[in-house]
């Protein structure tokens, strides 16, 4: 079962523009739990670093433990990150939610990694 979602990142990373292999790790921690964390460059030199720790149960919806997904520019400025940290209580969609930019947080619901490129996708191709 984790075995199938870190193939469908794979196959999925297949499909995405990047200037060089990504640079992902995949760590079973048993038949529905793992960690997945990588790297991907992207042709205009802007990075997506990004870590999931998931559950994956036949015929459930994936659930993530823990995510982290950080969009930086070529200079390694930030453009956005999506995490679960539990620092910002006060928003609506706690502990989820989206920093954009160095110093503006809002409420986001957890993204998936396609979800995130997509995103991404929109700030290379405008």
């Amino acid at each position: 079962m984790i075995e199938e979602y870190f193939e469908s990142v794979k196959t999925f990373l297949q499909n995405i523009a990047l200037s060089q292999p990504p640079e992902v790790d995949y760590d079973y921690r048993d038949r529905e739990t793992g960690f997945i964390k990588g790297v991907l460059v992207f042709k205009n030199g802007s990075r997506l670093h990004f870590r999931e720790f998931v559950q994956v149960k036949q015929n459930q919806p994936v659930h993530r433990y823990m995510y982290a997904f950080q969009y930086m520019d070529a200079d390694e400025m930030l453009i956005f990150r999506y995490d679960d940290t539990k620092h910002f209580p006060h928003l609506s969609t706690a502990p989820h939610h989206k920093h954009i930019g160095q110093n503006e947080v809002v409420a986001a619901n957890a993204p998936d990694l396609e979800s995130v490129l997509k995103e991404i996708k929109a700030f290379i191709e405008p």
